[in-house]
């Protein structure tokens, strides 16, 4: 196959942004519009918790899935059903008329979004051969997350503000039709060398295994700890977890590459991403009820407010690409690490009245935390993997965030739950100190891995995890 021009690198990598953009940008603007879609569907914060997390549970559960099929049946043909079903997800979205069917089609987008971004990490993968241009189109990549969040809650206070919390969701539409458009026409197809084979019983398990969990987190507040409910989907949950361990290593083609674990860098990069993409579901649920429920502001005002962190994770998450690039991930995990531990510290504080001047440098210190997180921890996931698992790894990183975010709402939002008293307005804030602590705590987790996971030592074990994989694959 012939080597694609530097244009058309950039080109497809352009492309596989907006794929990017299109998931990324709907997630922040559905968290602008909970406090609206509460007051319509008469929603309680269990049932907001469920519209972010039916799809980012569904997404987790099926990025493997989706990875795989791109590397077996072509990435972009499995892109592009993708995106068409994102999509129609969307769509359904915008007419849903109750809070469980504004699930169920929640959960529609997300079997669209699993076949998109992984499978867009993928295709740059196999277009970026260079490692530090690769890490740069990473950077690029990362910071589109920054674009997203920067337009989606000015966006999506726009269009609440002005047409409803349907509306958020038609904003998919166009971008999903010109992302069709433009793949169709300039993204070549490519297919790995050798396809690894399905796994049925270890992507069971993997539902059942994020599926119970999430359940239980979410559910155990209201439901009772000790109900019989709660007690049967957490043995579920660890059952699917020990099964999974035992099938996956007994399977010569697994869903999950156990053995990629054996690298520490690439361990730790998994703890990171669901570390950080915890910070970043528990930050948004509860900045969004305090804004609109707590202070009163409008979906337009409230977005407004977090600007600061959007654009803070737009600049600097090219600048974190361009320093793994060339200086390895160690600098950008542990500013990433310092700054979700002293912005969880600073809103552990927040009171009913906290000044502007307070929220803007809390939110900035968050913004550039996220914002240098992304570029190492994809880096590291593919760095010395064969390309022929690209789509494996990649995937296995997109899980993880995934899975932190869907972790992140779950908790911050049944420590609300549980220690709510008197009125939502009334009793948020106090309700959710112990969630920022907990976001604290991640933000410590993030940065003593940033030291132990990127030193000589853990090195080594990530060139032998490559080593053995391109023996096995060659």
């Amino acid at each position: 196959m012939t080597e694609p021009s530097s244009q058309r690198r950039y080109l497809v990598l352009g492309i596989c942004c907006l794929s990017l953009f299109l998931v990324s940008i709907d997630n922040t603007i559905v968290n602008v519009a909970l406090p609206s879609i509460r007051a319509e569907l008469n929603s309680s914060v269990t049932g907001l918790q469920w519209i972010i997390d039916a799809y980012t549970l569904v997404l987790a559960s099926l990025l493997m899935l989706g990875g795989s099929s791109a590397d077996r049946f072509g990435r972009k043909r499995i892109f592009m059903i993708g995106t068409g079903s994102f999509i129609i997800g969307s769509l359904l979205c915008s007419v849903a008329p109750s809070l469980g069917w504004l699930v169920a089609f929640r959960m529609i987008q997300a079997v669209g979004g699993s076949m998109m971004n992984p499978v867009a990490m993928s295709i740059i993968t196999n277009t970026f051969d260079n490692p530090k241009e690769r890490a740069g189109a990473i950077g690029v990549w990362g910071g589109v997350v920054g674009v997203s969040m920067a337009a989606g809650p000015l966006l999506g206070g726009v269009l609440v503000t002005s047409a409803g919390w349907q509306s958020i969701f038609w904003v998919n539409v166009p971008i999903g039709l010109l992302a069709l458009a433009l793949t169709w026409k300039y993204v070549p197809e490519s297919k790995a060398l050798h396809a690894r084979k399905f796994d049925p019983a270890g992507q069971i398990l993997m539902i059942a295994l994020l599926a119970g969990l999430v359940f239980t987190i979410i559910e155990g507040s209201a439901k009772g700890w000790t109900s019989l409910l709660i007690l049967t989907t957490g043995a579920v949950t660890l059952a699917s977890l020990v099964g999974l361990i035992l099938t996956e290593s007994r399977r010569t083609e697994p869903l999950i590459e156990l053995s990629f674990f054996r690298s520490v860098p690439f361990s730790g990069a998994t703890i990171i991403a669901v570390c950080s993409f915890a910070s970043l579901g528990g930050f948004l649920f509860l900045n969004t009820l305090y804004l609109q429920d707590v202070r009163g502001y409008s979906p337009l005002h409230a977005g407004l407010y977090t600007l600061p962190m959007a654009l803070m994770t737009l600049v600097f998450a090219p600048i974190s690409g361009r320093i793994t690039g060339s200086r390895g991930p160690r600098i950008s995990l542990v500013v990433a690490g310092m700054g979700f531990i002293v912005s969880a510290t600073m809103l552990t504080r927040l009171t009913a009245d906290t000044s502007f001047g307070w929220l803007a440098v809390a939110y900035i210190i968050f913004g550039i935390g996220f914002g240098v997180v992304n570029a190492p921890i994809t880096n590291t996931a593919i760095s010395g993997m064969p390309r022929s698992q690209a789509g494996v790894a990649s995937a296995i990183a997109s899980t993880s965030r995934q899975v932190g975010q869907s972790l992140g709402v779950a908790v911050v939002g049944s420590i609300v739950t549980a220690g709510l008293v008197g009125s939502f307005e009334d009793g948020f804030v106090d309700a959710a100190r112990p969630a920022w602590t907990v976001l604290l705590c991640a933000g410590v987790v993030v940065l003593i891995l940033a030291v132990v996971t990127t030193g000589g030592w853990a090195r080594g074990t990530a060139h032998a995890v490559a080593s053995r994989s391109k023996e096995l694959v060659s």
